[in-house]
């Protein structure tokens, strides 16, 4: 958080500020972006998680769809992410050995040492003026179901500039957020089944 706390991402409130990277596809400063609403919120649901630890203590818990951030090639650099440096995975797609983007402090890449599965309940994905938000020290995105960061920032620029609008999302509804559900049924009508998670082309999961 912006003055310094640290909060459960199930306590966040539309208008809080969290730190994020300035660049939807993960290039650029970390900053601090505002949580405009929640893409997925399901307090109650059982869910399998992906645990994913590295070798500097980074720790992230995302469910199957969820992206993150990797570095393209080998470990041998892991200074702060360039241009065409950084892609995107599922979290189901991680392999110990990756380097994933972390960021506190700075930006930096971090060798994956650990993934597992575990079952939880709870499922929370807040949305971000900027389309990502660090958690714990890992940098992730917003969004789910397809691996097309930026294409999904920009399926999304309407419900930000809507929020630009009217101010974040002051009543918090469980469930999967309309808009998400509109845009999936529109990406499985026009887009390639292969960006898509299997689990998305079977249900809206994240």
């Amino acid at each position: 958080m912006k003055d310094g706390s640290h909060r459960q991402i199930r306590d966040l409130r539309a208008g809080d500020l969290v730190l994020a990277s300035e660049g939807s596809d993960g290039t650029g400063d970390l900053i601090y972006s505002e949580v405009l609403t929640f893409l997925d919120r399901r307090p109650i649901t059982q869910k399998h998680f992906y645990v994913i630890r590295t070798e500097d203590g980074a720790s992230v818990s995302l469910t199957a769809a969820h992206l993150l951030f990797i570095r393209v090639g080998n470990c041998s650099n892991r200074g702060e992410p360039k241009p065409g440096a950084v892609r995107t995975i599922f979290a189901s797609d991680a392999q110990v050995g990756q380097c994933l983007l972390l960021g506190k402090l700075r930006k930096r890449f971090s060798q994956i040492t650990h993934v597992g599965v575990r079952e939880d309940q709870g499922l929370y994905a807040p949305l971000t003026a900027h389309g990502t938000v660090v958690v714990n020290d890992v940098l992730t995105s917003c969004y789910a179901a397809v691996n097309r960061q930026r294409l999904a920032h920009w399926a999304f620029a309407p419900l930000r500039l809507l929020y630009s609008w009217t101010g974040p999302d002051q009543v918090l509804k469980n469930g999967l957020h309309w808009y998400s559900q509109v845009l999936i049924g529109l990406g499985k009508l026009l887009l390639e089944s292969e960006l898509f998670h299997p689990l998305a082309l079977e249900a809206t999961e994240r």
